[in-house]
């Protein structure tokens, strides 16, 4: 994994851990965290409404609250990195296919089953509709 793997990496546990525990970001991110980690995190909370709605409408037949917590993290990071690409200090920010890419990888690693599939599918759709200008 990359060193800016490693962070998004790091950007999701927090916002997993914070939406789990229902703490703040500050107390669940790292003392060493990168700027690159606490903007991504901080921006894909403070955007979590409009993230989780787009998770929402592509993830047929399950509601925001069924998906797992951390399969929810890695969407609305990579989706944030997807719509919001100037969201966190990047010397390139990441394509819509890396961030995809990124976000499956996290998935087959931390997360269960189907999740990998799960993730790839919502993420493609909204990238697939997101190039067609639909993505609202």
């Amino acid at each position: 994994m990359s060193r800016r793997s490693e962070q998004r990496r790091d950007a999701v546990f927090a916002v997993y851990q914070s939406d789990l525990t229902s703490r703040e970001l500050a107390e669940v991110l790292d003392a060493k965290a990168t700027d690159f980690t606490r903007s991504l995190a901080y921006a894909t909370a403070d955007r979590s409404e409009e993230l989780d709605a787009i998770i929402s409408r592509y993830s047929e037949g399950w509601s925001i609250d069924r998906i797992a917590p951390l399969e929810k993290a890695v969407l609305r990071v990579a989706l944030l990195e997807m719509l919001h690409p100037d969201a966190a200090p990047a010397d390139a920010p990441i394509a819509p296919e890396g961030a995809i890419d990124e976000a499956v990888e996290l998935a087959k690693v931390y997360a269960a089953g189907k999740a990998p599939s799960f993730v790839n599918g919502i993420l493609s759709a909204a990238l697939r509709d997101l190039r067609a200008g639909t993505l609202t």
